[in-house]
């Protein structure tokens, strides 16, 4: 009996060492990842006074995977061989002399080119845009590629899904990416079905108990579909039944758009490199690339950011964009939990007399994401700043819109989650006809909206503001 207890407690020393010397190590991990001062010192903290919490927390939402390959660089390469041969007819010459540096940026920080020669049509209610989709999907004739962070197992889904398999049997190629965390409450059953009539079907990011701790945190936002190389969707919009139906006290606001051109080549090129991740199956046949015709006259960037990787591509086109606004800068998001460098030139452009717009909804489908979204508007109300929430239902629209000559649409949240810790794609467009027809839609919605009034902000109960900054805590998480 002696001998058990004292190698049970033999046992128990070993294993407080083991995590001892796991714990210390983390801490040291942490400091020489060289991140932001204050994540750095808020991890340590965490690591200190929470122990195994804090362990735990960081194995889920704290590991770095700035250092961490999507895609070899030679596999890379060997992917953009094609849309690089149809490109060279195709980049614009000159581009818009405002965003020379913009579009100098994008294109050397993530291989974004700027395409002349598309067409874009927007969509805000999603029955027309599926509408749309589903007629584009009808037409396709040697392939469709389809991913979206959320495909629910419901009537829409239902519909697409068939849609699909329909197409499947016709002999059309067809690939589907989902997001495992944003889809999970689909069961397996429901993409099996589509496995069976020869689909080809991979979650990104799949979540298992030995994977938990390293992809949880890091999701694949992007919702895209392309069609024989020829048309794509992008946007902020999903598949699944509330996205038709909206919520009992209100509609669902959204912002989609259909691209014709040679920019359909680069959102090629961004699902590739998202298969290539989650299958490890390299496609780069050149009839996935094919030259298409000019469809009209914008000119536009595809612009993809990830966690991986040195640069931040998305959220450092948007600082340069907000930087160089002179007359006006409107924002759509259903999200407000900017990082510190958007922040503060949302403050910047406010304070040097530029129009700074930002519409949110009323109500959000989050109580912790509005409480910590509302804990920033009176910094930058303070600086000038018009909020605006949208009152007509909820805005989960994504849209920025410049001077009249610069709008961006696509998946990208204005929050840390979209800006550091997703995979996300936006079109960056630049066409003062589409500028102005989007421009159109904020006004509309403007007066669907209410302003807040920064005197009356701030006469919110204490308790209520004391809530907001507690939770403003956790925007990173969000």
């Amino acid at each position: 009996m002696l001998l058990q207890i004292a190698a049970s407690g033999t046992i128990a020393h070993i294993l407080e060492f083991f995590f001892l010397i796991i714990w210390v190590g983390t801490i040291i991990v942490v400091i020489t990842e060289n991140r932001n001062p204050v994540k750095t010192l808020a991890w340590a903290m965490v690591l200190v006074f929470l122990p195994i919490l804090g362990f735990v927390l960081y194995l889920l939402f704290g590991l770095d995977m700035r250092k961490e390959k999507i895609i070899g660089r030679r596999s890379l390469s060997q992917l953009m061989k094609e849309p690089l041969l149809n490109y060279k007819d195709y980049v614009a010459p000159n581009p818009p002399e405002t965003y020379e540096k913009l579009t100098r940026m994008m294109r050397h920080a993530g291989q974004a080119y700027l395409l002349a020669g598309n067409r874009v049509t927007p969509f805000t209610e999603f029955p027309a845009m599926l509408h749309d989709m589903l007629c584009a999907i009808h037409s396709a004739r040697h392939h469709i590629h389809v991913q979206f962070y959320i495909f629910m197992d419901d009537a829409v889904g239902r519909l697409l899904r068939d849609a699909l398999i329909d197409k499947a049997r016709q002999g059309v190629k067809v690939r589907l990416l989902y997001d495992d965390v944003g889809s999970w409450k689909v069961k397996n059953r429901f993409f099996r079905d589509m496995v069976k009539e020869g689909i080809e079907v991979y979650p990104f990011g799949e979540v298992k108990f030995a994977a938990l701790t390293r992809r949880v945190n890091y999701r694949n936002h992007r919702k895209l579909v392309i069609v024989d190389g020829q048309l794509g969707y992008i946007g902020g919009m999903n598949i699944a039944e509330r996205y038709y139906k909206g919520f009992s006290w209100g509609g669902w606001r959204d912002t989609h758009i259909r691209i014709e051109g040679m920019a359909v080549n680069a959102l090629q090129t961004s699902f590739f490199v998202d298969w290539h991740y989650a299958s490890r199956m390299l496609v780069d046949e050149p009839v996935y690339f094919p030259k298409v015709e000019r469809k009209g006259d914008t000119d536009m960037q595809i612009v993809t950011s990830y966690p991986m990787g040195e640069w931040k591509t998305i959220m450092q086109g948007l600082l340069q964009v907000i930087s160089q606004s002179r007359r006006y800068l409107y924002i759509q998001t259903p999200y407000f939990m900017p990082t510190e460098p958007i922040l503060m030139a949302l403050r910047n452009a406010a304070l040097a007399g530029v129009d700074v717009r930002i519409m949110v909804p009323l109500r959000g489908d989050s109580l912790l994401a509005d409480l910590a979204s509302h804990s920033y508007y009176k910094e930058v109300m303070t600086a000038g700043v018009k909020i605006y929430q949208y009152e007509s239902g909820y805005l989960h629209a994504k849209m920025i819109l410049s001077d009249d000559n610069f709008v961006t649409i696509g998946s990208t949240n204005m929050d840390f989650r979209s800006f550091e810790q997703n995979f996300e794609i936006n079109a960056f467009i630049y066409d003062p006809d589409v500028v102005e027809t989007m421009k159109q839609i904020f006004l509309a919605d403007q007066q669907s909206s209410l302003r807040v009034i920064p005197a009356d902000w701030q006469n919110r109960p204490l308790w209520k503001r004391c809530l907001e900054s507690l939770v403003r805590l956790l925007s990173p998480l969000l």
